[in-house]
């Protein structure tokens, strides 16, 4: 093992790893666009880190991890160590390490970030669990003392993950429950393969089954298993809903042929790449799975003037996935300027690099019939930017006089994702938002102490009704999966906590 060298920033430049090539990209390559490093190359990128003292890489994240402790493990070659490290902090750290938008979040929080290049973070992270692995590692739950308690988990997508990570280093049997016939949620029906191979998923699940997490797949609470049930023979219940109602923009013509909603867009283009789309009634004993992403049937892109509404990273992914579909010519139209994009600016660059066309401030006013039920343009106004709005975002305002006809054949609207909660909540006495979030006791702000009321106990993230927690996308609105992850972590330490005193 070599002597950290401090000046290593200078001597070695920020690289990422090898991607695929543009040709093949635009050929319809649906693989992971960047490879792995090899060993060499990851110690060399982990060793441009100044463990500068006060880790604006950590704060950055919302998992706080570990990042200048195993950016150095891995330096040293003990990658064991490393994947260990990393998993106290974050139970899916191979998959953020691909999908985080790491130039918004820890890199672009490095002090490196500022002239020299920010340390390859994701890369880095990606690299060391995937190493560890193959290698046969595993997280290590010996420790963890029987409890006895049993947590239903409602949710299989990252919040829940997270929650059942969470409970069984904790000693509780975690029983996860979801509707689709695999684990992931988006990470499995709605990101692209070209930025999470599938493959990647089926590995976390079976490094969670080892460590005793159980999984129901293809249940449907409510349908197959009524929530009284959970109730009755579970001591507490975690919520990991989701948000998959898309946001209804109400442009006129929205219901034209080839007029589609991002996520099932992708869900069944996704569903095609992996050779999933003719045996989901197998895979669900027997039944077809009822859902958003059997509303879409698929027309084929190639040739096709597609225009994607909306710039954030729903729409990078449907304006990336469009170009591999065949599309001859792929718009992305937002109404504010590009400083304002919600999504990665490595993913806009990507876009960009595979062709993908951007409309900056302009706003869709309405979707034009062919005079045969097909849209054939989106009438679009260009905007100016006026003053932020109560987020902070500058308020767009449309332009006196510049209506222009944008041709299209295929439309997608991505203009974000809602949450959309059963029925059968209000049965159970949980309260939601006017926009169908579920409300919770908040948690306490960062470095702040937690005071639990001996006399009227509450904890973070439990519900109206106490038995029953909530967190992730169902609980803040669509955001990252490592929000998410966050939530079913910092909610699954209130339900050990809860089980303690109940």
């Amino acid at each position: 093992m070599s002597k950290k060298t401090p000046q290593a920033f200078l001597q070695s430049q920020r690289q990422m790893p090898e991607r695929v090539s543009l040709e093949l990209r635009q050929q319809g390559d649906w693989h992971e666009l960047y490879g792995r490093f090899e060993e060499a190359e990851a110690k060399k990128q982990a060793s441009r880190c100044l463990d500068c003292g006060n880790p604006y890489c950590s704060w950055g994240c919302p998992l706080h991890n570990y990042i200048p402790q195993w950016l150095e493990l891995a330096r040293e070659g003990r990658v064991h160590e490393a994947a260990a490290l990393c998993h106290e902090t974050n139970p899916l750290p191979e998959i953020c390490g691909r999908v985080c938008p790491q130039d918004r979040l820890c890199e672009g929080s490095c002090t490196l970030n500022d002239g020299f290049g920010a340390v390859t973070i994701g890369a880095v992270e990606k690299y060391i669990v995937d190493k560890a692995l193959a290698e046969g590692w595993q997280p290590d739950v010996s420790t963890a003392k029987p409890t006895g308690r049993r947590v239903a988990i409602v949710g299989a997508g990252p919040a829940g993950l997270a929650c059942a990570d969470k409970l069984v280093r904790a000693g509780v049997q975690a029983v996860v429950f979801d509707r689709y016939e695999q684990i992931g949620g988006l990470l499995q029906f709605g990101i692209p393969s070209f930025k999470l191979d599938k493959s990647v998923i089926a590995t976390r699940r079976t490094v969670l089954e080892g460590m005793g997490v159980e999984f129901h797949l293809g249940v449907e609470i409510g349908r197959d298993i009524a929530m009284d049930t959970l109730i009755g023979e579970f001591d507490a219940v975690f919520l990991g809903l989701g948000s998959y109602r898309y946001t209804d923009g109400g442009l006129p013509g929205q219901d034209l042929k080839h007029v589609l909603p991002a996520l099932p867009f992708l869900v069944q283009n996704g569903r095609i790449v992996v050779g999933t789309e003719d045996n989901r009634a197998d895979e669900n004993q027997g039944r077809p799975i009822a859902g958003w992403e059997d509303q879409v049937q698929l027309p084929d892109l190639h040739g096709k003037r597609v225009v994607v509404l909306g710039g954030g990273d729903t729409g990078m992914d449907c304006v990336r996935s469009a170009v591999r579909l065949g599309a001859a010519q792929v718009s992305c139209v937002y109404r504010r300027d590009e400083a304002s994009m919600p999504g990665s600016a490595r993913e806009v660059a990507n876009a960009r690099e595979e062709g993908v066309q951007f409309l900056f401030q302009r706003a869709p006013l309405a979707l034009l019939d062919d005079g045969d039920g097909n849209v054939r343009a989106v009438r679009v106004a260009e905007t100016r930017l006026g003053e932020p709005d109560a987020r902070g975002r500058r308020r767009p305002a449309h332009v006196p006089g510049s209506e222009t006809e944008l041709d299209a054949d295929i439309v997608i609207i991505a203009f974000g994702f809602q949450p959309d909660p059963p029925a059968w909540l209000a049965a159970h006495g949980i309260a939601l938002h006017d926009d169908g979030r579920v409300k919770i006791v908040p948690a306490p702000p960062p470095h702040h102490p937690l005071r639990i009321d001996p006399a009227n106990p509450v904890y973070p993230y439990q519900t109206a009704n106490k038995r029953i927690f909530a967190g992730g996308d169902g609980v803040r609105g669509a955001d990252l999966v490592v929000t998410a992850v966050q939530e079913g972590r910092d909610a699954a330490a209130s339900i050990v906590r809860f089980l303690s005193t109940a």
